[in-house]
């Protein structure tokens, strides 16, 4: 066969019939595993007790629904993060260890074809532990106090972090020769962006501390209430002399934490404000934003002895699309590199590489 004709063969493949044939294998392989059953039944277990054990708790508690929901969001982002590396990180080099990618680099797909196929099919393989979550999640809803767009967002980029860890694998999979080294440093990768996230911004407090001038701030007295209607009176003044008082400028060093897989979602749910209660994912947005306020609102009351009567939720730039524009910016690097990897003719193999 002429190379003419193998060109033309290869356009009538067409891209994403190609992307498509690769994804149908994988999920006939990952299908007639055993093991993604069992680990799909004991996940199935295990979130059934905790929100079973979250709405004992929280009982007929106002915010209730929105309390378990979120609390299901969180747990299923936590174990995704832990279940992805382990569904994609030998996606490549597993192939190549069994010597069937060899077979698959000589017909017409091409690199890239390959690379989104096996990802997707990851992708798919981790959502179906989001699907297993589904009955609880409307119980959740049933509960109420809910709103459907939060539910809706939430869903979204829970789904979105789990497709960029599966890319992540997935790349390192095609670099690493071994699959039980790609494994460690996808899960590595993965520490990296939920642990050492916050690792880093609490080793950064020594290098934003700072002074401001502030006095104390004394309250006024009040008379003990004789009505039911009187309330507290809270309002104080700020007395004394200006003193140099050190606080952190955590706006600084906010930025850290932008690539927290748990920090994107949650701020990326548009919460009611009004809300006096909240979840667990929106308190860490709420956490967020005080942050990147700095101690204008973390710091003393009284700062150049001004009284500070309002101490709401700052207003402050959302943090997640900075977090997701670099998630996404390193994995679509990764998969580069994973790209060039899987070109053939191969230049260059490491030592003891299996080619078929």
């Amino acid at each position: 066969m002429s190379i003419a004709e193998a060109s033309q063969r290869q356009d009538r493949l067409g891209y994403w019939k190609g992307i498509s044939t690769v994804f149908a294998l994988e999920m006939r392989q990952r299908v007639r595993s055993r093991g993604w059953y069992v680990l799909l039944g004991v996940w199935f277990v295990v979130i059934g007790l905790v929100a079973a054990f979250t709405a004992w708790l929280a009982g007929e508690a106002t915010g209730a629904g929105e309390t378990l929901f979120e609390l299901m969001i969180g747990f299923v982002l936590f174990f995704g993060l832990l279940v992805a590396p382990a569904l994609s990180a030998n996606a490549v080099n597993g192939d190549r260890a069994a010597g069937t990618l060899a077979v698959l680099q000589v017909t017409l797909l091409r690199p890239g074809q390959l690379l989104a196929g096996k990802w997707l099919a990851s992708w798919v393989a981790s959502l179906g532990f989001l699907l297993a979550s589904v009955p609880f999640l409307i119980w959740a809803l049933a509960l109420g106090g809910v709103r459907p767009g939060a539910a809706v967002v939430s869903l979204l980029m829970l789904g979105v972090e789990l497709a960029i860890v599966c890319a992540l694998g997935v790349g390192v999979s095609a670099l690493a020769n071994r699959p039980l080294f790609s494994i460690v440093v996808t899960y590595m990768l993965v520490a990296l962006l939920s642990i050492g996230t916050l690792i880093a911004f609490a080793l950064s407090m020594p290098l934003v501390k700072g002074t401001v001038q502030a006095n104390f701030a004394q309250y006024e007295r009040y008379q003990p209430y004789t009505a039911p209607d009187e309330t507290f009176n809270d309002s104080y003044t700020c007395t004394g002399p200006l003193v140099e008082m050190e606080v952190n400028h955590t706006e600084r060093s906010a930025w850290l934490l932008a690539v927290n897989p748990f920090v994107v979602v949650a701020d990326a749910v548009p919460y009611d404000t009004r809300d006096v209660a909240g979840g667990p994912m929106e308190s860490i947005s709420q956490s967020v934003r005080y942050v990147q306020a700095g101690p204008e609102f973390s710091g003393p009351q009284c700062i150049n002895g001004e009284v500070r009567q309002d101490r709401d939720l700052p207003a402050s730039f959302p943090i997640w699309p900075l977090g997701l524009t670099v998630q996404l910016g390193g994995a679509a690097l990764l998969l580069a590199l994973a790209r060039r990897r899987l070109v053939t003719p191969a230049r260059r193999l490491a030592s003891g590489t299996r080619i078929a």
